[in-house]
């Protein structure tokens, strides 16, 4: 094997690029010219940082939607399927638009998948009738969200590249917000072409929506304002040094389910965390540098919590699909329309 090859393979993230991406997780639209000053190097340096990452399909900035904000209706599944079939049932959700981030779980006998339906008739049709009706699913358990601690607006804590005072002058505030944003047909077209490229600039914007350069401006600015968009990182945790993952499934006193949350929002190996539906209350996902600081979080972090009565701690076999995008090792790769 080659120099050239091994490094497509293996590819090697620097200093640099790890504080583009934490960067780029504060404010995934902010200018070049102030991640750039912040970071204390050139605009082309981090134009040039960030073109090879984004052609090499390493890194991709998506906008998506607040899912309470706007009305989806979210659900985690976990699906049991014959050794034989999850590779495939697991191809078969990444390509439906309404479902996101699916993985491998169980040793390749469980795909867990999020969903994001529009409508209850949506949901139920996927729910009762679809996966049902697929012979090798033995099994199906739905989970609705109903509070995130950690993920989507919330980010990531595990990046630690850049000083308190640099974190200060790329944050954007945002009110949080309360009750449902009502999306017209033309924020429906933004959210398209923001979930296929966060970064895109005005002039395309306004093409892909008919709006005005301005107009999109505005659409873009009053909808991340009022909390019912925000742009996310997408990157292979692996490449920023995390390469073992899992799911947690926590079952968790109703008392203490706030506190466990919160403790788990705050811990910087959980990017995600959400109370959810179903005898396992809490889920999270969890990524640490090896196995031995998976067991640590297992005995210290969660041994810690007196609310959590019972785990279950499911290793990540294979990603899938990370929001929209479907992965090709560590290479992000838009769906086929």
């Amino acid at each position: 094997m080659t120099e050239t090859t091994q490094s497509m393979q293996s590819p090697q993230l620097d200093d640099l690029d790890h504080q583009l991406v934490q960067s780029l997780l504060i404010d995934g639209r902010a200018a070049f010219s102030k991640i750039a000053a912040v970071l204390d190097v050139s605009d082309q340096t981090v134009i040039r940082r960030y073109r090879r990452l984004r052609t090499a399909g390493l890194i991709r900035v998506v906008g998506l939607p607040v899912g309470h904000r706007v009305g989806l209706l979210e659900s985690w599944l976990r699906v049991q399927c014959t050794p034989d079939a999850a590779v495939a049932v697991a191809d078969a959700l990444a390509r439906r638009p309404d479902i996101a981030w699916v993985t491998l779980n169980s040793g390749g006998t469980e795909v867990n998948c999020v969903t994001r339906a529009r409508t209850r008739e949506d949901r139920d049709a996927l729910l009762l009738h679809k996966l049902p009706r697929t012979r090798r699913v033995t099994a199906v358990t739905a989970h609705t969200v109903l509070r995130t601690f950690v993920g989507g607006p919330s980010r990531w804590l595990g990046l630690n590249q850049l000083t308190p005072l640099q974190v200060a002058a790329l944050e954007r505030p945002v009110q949080p917000g309360h009750g449902q944003v009502q999306l017209d047909g033309t924020d429906l077209a933004l959210f398209a072409a923001l979930a296929r490229d966060g970064r895109l600039g005005y002039p395309e914007l306004a093409r892909a929506t008919g709006l005005s350069e301005s107009t999109a401006r505005r659409r873009v600015e009053h909808l991340h304002d009022a909390g019912a968009l925000f742009f996310d990182v997408e990157i292979d945790p692996a490449l920023l040094g995390f390469p073992t993952q899992a799911t947690l499934w926590a079952t968790v006193a109703p008392a203490g389910l706030a506190a466990a949350g919160a403790a788990l929002a705050a811990h910087p190996g959980v990017p995600f965390a959400a109370a959810v539906t179903g005898s396992a209350n809490l889920v999270a996902v969890v990524l640490c540098r090896d196995t031995d600081e998976l067991y640590e979080f297992l005995t210290n972090k969660l041994g810690s919590l007196p609310a959590i009565q019972h785990v279950e701690l499911t290793p990540v076999i294979r990603t899938v699909k990370r929001a929209g995008l479907l992965t090709d090792g560590h290479r992000l790769v838009d769906p086929v329309e």
